[in-house]
């Protein structure tokens, strides 16, 4: 273990971010999430919860300043989204921007282009999210 890491951080997690650059984005799945369809890089967290997951991710990671760098599904039609999953990656991202909701497959198709995509345990419904890295700003 290190320092100042959380204990839901993997070293496979941890190699991962460090290796992502500017405008990568990592997706943080349900459980439930397709992963090994959509992605060569899957990474898997069972039974960890994706809030416990951002929140040991959020101190190590910068989030993008230059493009939305929140991302979640959005509800299908006639489904209904539970908004305290909003709430708690909110609250452990200590975020509090903007987020942009994608169509399921155009999600999807974004978490096939990401740089990994890490299976939590996660049993919420839509409990899916995307973060996009960005600059550790100087001084």
């Amino acid at each position: 273990m290190l320092k100042g890491i959380s204990h839901v951080i993997s070293p496979e997690l941890l190699k991962t971010l460090s290796e992502m650059g500017h405008g990568d984005e990592i997706v943080i799945s349900d459980a439930h999430f397709p992963a090994h369809s959509f992605n060569a890089r899957v990474i898997r967290a069972d039974g960890i919860g994706a809030d416990a997951l951002l929140k040991g991710i959020e101190p190590i990671f910068e989030l993008d300043a230059y493009a939305t760098p929140v991302i979640m599904m959005q509800a299908v039609e006639g489904d209904t989204l539970d908004e305290s999953v909003e709430k708690k990656y909110r609250e452990a991202l200590s975020y509090n921007g903007e987020i942009e909701r994608m169509e399921r497959f155009d999600f999807y198709d974004r978490a096939k282009k990401a740089y990994a995509v890490v299976i939590s345990g996660e049993t919420a419904k839509y409990g899916n999210i995307i973060i996009k890295k960005g600059v550790i700003p100087v001084g």
